[in-house]
């Protein structure tokens, strides 16, 4: 079975559920993990990475998410987005969870926190009690860094971690260590680099790598691709396409079920 671990869904013209299970579809792909999109237009992401533009929603639409879960059951499976200073944030995450949400989306660009903040310490472990991941890409920020979410994954050994789209730049040379030696530490493919991923394989293992897609910005087929022509054996193949997120997310019996 093979699951896009990574993608944001919106009531957009260009990012909407519709256009997301179509593009799966044409991928081969049978399930996905949705977190919220439409706080900051992708088509336009360099500008908000360099600064020229500021985030134009920094409220998560949870709700659309929800509704795509429960309308989709067998194919979607959210991970909540939460704003780590909000007020009562863990409540908020509890709740989540309780309606179905499986893991936590946390996005440093938009809600420009610190992995190493109190709020943040209270939602990690929360995550773990749960047995639920935290997901999140890294900036060039001293409090939101690979370093600083590395160090957020070492303080709590009970919570799994997933740095998106293998860190930050091309080649994330802690993320990967991270990787190698944390056994809460866990690599997210989408948009990273072919030669990246590949050392990442050889140097973490299998086990620790998860295939995503980052729909809409990119086409969960163009980011397979990059997965396949690894030429790994099957058994490396299914637990990178699949097997490891759904074993994190407790969902393994899906993965039976299909086959």
């Amino acid at each position: 079975m093979i699951v896009d671990a990574h993608a944001h869904i919106s009531d957009s013209n260009y990012g909407n559920v519709d256009i997301y299970l179509k593009q799966l579809k044409e991928a081969g792909i049978e399930s996905g993990i949705v977190v919220p999109g439409g706080m900051v237009d992708v088509r336009k992401m360099t500008d908000y990475i360099v600064g020229r533009a500021k985030p134009e929603n920094v409220i998560p639409n949870n709700t659309y998410v929800a509704e795509a879960c429960k309308t989709h059951p067998s194919s979607l499976t959210g991970f909540a987005c939460i704003e780590p200073h909000e007020a009562k944030a863990v409540n908020k995450l509890e709740q989540y969870f309780k309606n179905g949400f499986r893991g936590l989306k946390l996005s440093p660009l938009t809600h420009q926190f610190s992995f190493a903040s109190q709020a943040m310490a209270e939602l990690a472990a929360c995550c773990g009690s749960y047995g639920f991941p935290v997901y999140t890409h890294v900036v060039y920020s001293p409090g939101a860094s690979t370093a600083r979410f590395v160090a957020l994954a070492r303080q709590f050994p009970r919570t799994n971690f997933i740095l998106g789209h293998m860190g930050f730049g091309p080649a994330d040379q802690e993320g990967l260590e991270a990787a190698k030696e944390l056994d809460n530490f866990f690599l997210e493919t989408s948009t990273g680099n072919f030669l990246h991923i590949k050392e990442a394989v050889a140097k973490a293992g299998p086990s620790k790598i998860i295939f995503g897609s980052e729909f809409p910005l990119s086409h969960p087929a163009a980011e397979l691709k990059k997965i396949l022509l690894l030429n790994l054996s099957d058994g490396d193949l299914e637990k990178i396409l699949g097997g490891n997120i759904l074993a994190l997310l407790g969902l393994a019996s899906r993965k039976g079920a299909k086959n």
